[in-house]
């Protein structure tokens, strides 16, 4: 959540922030602000999206250090005083953050008893009106923010500049942060996005570090006072664009990347003579695979759903028991660790907050967790240490898309390698993987020719609520398909197992109430059409996403076929028009797709 930018060199700072924002927006876009230092500190910042804090800048900003930020309110209201960044009282320090500082009522009581007038309602400017006060004290920067951060108590990535300095002091705790390295300039961000361009050196700050940035060094130490190594790594060159292209929306561009993105995950993971998949990341050798008493997967809304599919491949291929949670329920339920289990931490970022959480929790009670992220380098990738990459590419539309194709692909491959090394045959597992190899090219089939995916627009899109079923591994999907819809439709949604449906939620039908099914043709398939006709006795108008060529279809008031694969992979293909659907209904509503009101793209906050 929130964006930060910062730079310091010997160029002028503004375009380097802007360019900065617009790339970081993904991470909230509620207000924006840019503060840049030339002698004294210009800040302006106003609510809304960063094109509209650029229409009403000055045409000209000179200065060569500066920090910039987008925001995801947590902390009081959209409006332009709760935007970053906050400064001190006399406008010499400014500050922007990210995170939560959870004893910040304490904190602003006190600075209000000390006769400080605090123009926010956000946590983040108790910090800068604390470090001022060490400043006022006769601190150096470096050690007024140390001071400062010792009386706080939740997660920050903050920068901040001074007057009369020319540095940036920075720190993480919780909250990525990562500074780019430049010959005689440097950056900031809180992701390696924008910095892709500038510079393939970063320093990936770890929590508890400070940094000291100038246009010719970074200085890091702790928080607590001791020294800290500061390692450069190399950036890995990313195989997606992160610019829109031809595409109106970065969720259709996203869309249509499956196919290569699907390509990218499997590539040299697949091994058809023996029938097996490759994920050397893990770290699991045969013998640690027959052993596992059974398999914990943890994850975050799409995340999760995809490790739902997965649980459920493991439990089909490998016959050991498998398990999904959400990971903001997980560690706060006290959960029983298994030191010989395998766990899974599923996040498209490598930053969610709460999945981070549970992969402590686990090591903290002696487990082992591996990481299935896209985000190279990212907090949870280096949490765990071990893990494999999904290799999506950049995904920058806030409602995740090629992501949860890519993570339901790798799971398969480790559902494949882990029934290899307990009960599947070698010839079943070579049909495996001969099925995975076809389905890059099953989804560029299909997304070549979608079907009548705007008729199902026209009966959802003022439909009261939607109804999503699917039964066995398409019940995740179902889940999937409802989360794209209320993310950036605002249309209610409900998703459930297709024989649960009677349970309850049937109470909703009516006349023309949509049911979108999801029935590919698996050992399933009867049991669906039983649910289907329930729901149509009821004079539900049935949305139906099935196999092509399968006589299914009778049953549907619009039917929408896609390629048929085996049962185990159809999760990749049946996905793909709910995610259509869901992009064309926000259009026809008019809804900002990339953009949906009050989410964000990388939840950094639990």
């Amino acid at each position: 959540m929130c964006g930060i930018i910062g730079y310091i060199g010997d160029k002028q700072a503004l375009p380097f922030l802007l360019d900065g924002l617009r790339r970081l927006e993904y991470r909230g876009y509620d207000s924006s602000g840019i503060a840049v230092k030339n002698g004294d500190i210009r800040v302006h910042k106003r609510t809304g999206k960063v094109a509209d804090l650029e229409s009403k800048l000055p045409k000209k900003i000179e200065g060569t250090c500066g920090i910039a930020h987008t925001r995801w309110a947590t902390h009081g209201g959209v409006t332009n005083a709760n935007a970053h960044p906050h400064c001190s009282e006399d406008g010499k320090i400014a500050l922007v953050h990210n995170g939560i500082i959870e004893n910040a009522r304490m904190l602003r009581n006190r600075l209000e008893k000390e006769g400080v007038k605090l123009r926010s309602e956000t946590d983040s400017e108790a910090l800068v009106h604390l470090i001022h006060r060490e400043i006022s004290n006769g601190a150096k920067p470096l050690t007024a923010v140390r001071r400062t951060l010792k009386r706080c108590r939740g997660t920050w990535g903050l920068c901040v500049i001074f007057e009369g300095h020319d540095k940036i002091i920075c720190a993480r705790n919780g909250s990525p942060l990562v500074i780019g390295v430049g010959d005689g300039e440097n950056w900031i961000a809180s992701d390696t996005l924008p910095l892709q361009a500038l510079t393939q050196h970063v320093i990936l700050l770890d929590d508890g570090v400070l940094a000291e940035v100038t246009s010719e060094s970074v200085k890091t130490s702790r928080v607590d006072g001791r020294s800290s190594d500061s390692e450069v790594t190399t950036l890995e060159d990313d195989w997606g664009e992160a610019e829109l292209g031809d595409y109106p929306h970065f969720m259709l561009k996203e869309i249509h990347e499956q196919p290569e993105a699907l390509r990218q995950c499997l590539t040299g993971r697949l091994d058809l003579k023996d029938g097996n998949a490759r994920l050397g990341g893990l770290g699991l050798s045969s013998k640690n695979l027959q052993k596992i008493p059974y398999v914990r997967f943890l994850g975050c809304g799409t995340a999760l759903h995809a490790a739902q599919v997965g649980r459920l491949s493991i439990e089909q291929l490998a016959r050991v028991p498998a398990l999904a949670h959400v990971s903001s329920e997980f560690r706060h339920n006290d959960p029983v660790i298994h030191s010989e289990a395998i766990h899974f931490a599923v996040s498209q970022s490598g930053e969610t907050a709460d999945t981070l959480a549970a992969v402590k929790e686990i090591q903290l009670k002696g487990g082992d967790v591996r990481g299935v992220i896209n985000v190279v380098g990212s907090t949870i990738a280096r949490q765990c240490g071990k893990g494999c990459y999904i290799h999506s590419g950049p995904e920058q539309s806030v409602a995740s898309t090629k992501a949860f194709s890519n993570m339901v692909a790798a799971l398969s491959l480790f559902a494949i390698q882990i029934g290899r090394a307990r009960s599947l045959s070698r010839a079943e597992g070579q049909r495996l993987v001969r099925s995975l190899q076809e389905v890059p090219q099953l989804v560029e089939e299909y997304l070549a020719d979608p079907g009548p995916v705007k008729k199902v627009v026209k009966i959802v899109k003022n439909a009261k609520s939607v109804l999503f079923l699917g039964r066995g591994i398409s019940a995740p999907v179902a889940r999937e398909g409802a989360l794209k819809l209320m993310e950036i439709a605002y249309i209610p949604c409900l998703a459930y197992p297709a024989g649960e449906m009677k349970h309850g939620p049937i109470a909703l039908l009516e006349k023309g109430s949509p049911v979108v099914v999801v029935a590919p043709n698996d050992s399933l398939k009867d049991k669906t059409i039983s649910s289907i006709h329930e729901c149509r006795a009821r004079g539900a108008k049935i949305i139906l996403i099935h196999e092509a060529g399968d006589s299914i279809a009778e049953e549907a008031d619009i039917s929408i076929p896609v390629p048929s694969t085996d049962p185990m992979f159809t999760p990749m293909l049946t996905v793909l028009p709910l995610q259509l659907i869901a992009y064309h209904t926000a259009l026809a509503l008019g809804c900002d797709v990339d953009r949906p009101r009050n989410l964000a793209k990388s939840v950094t906050v639990e």
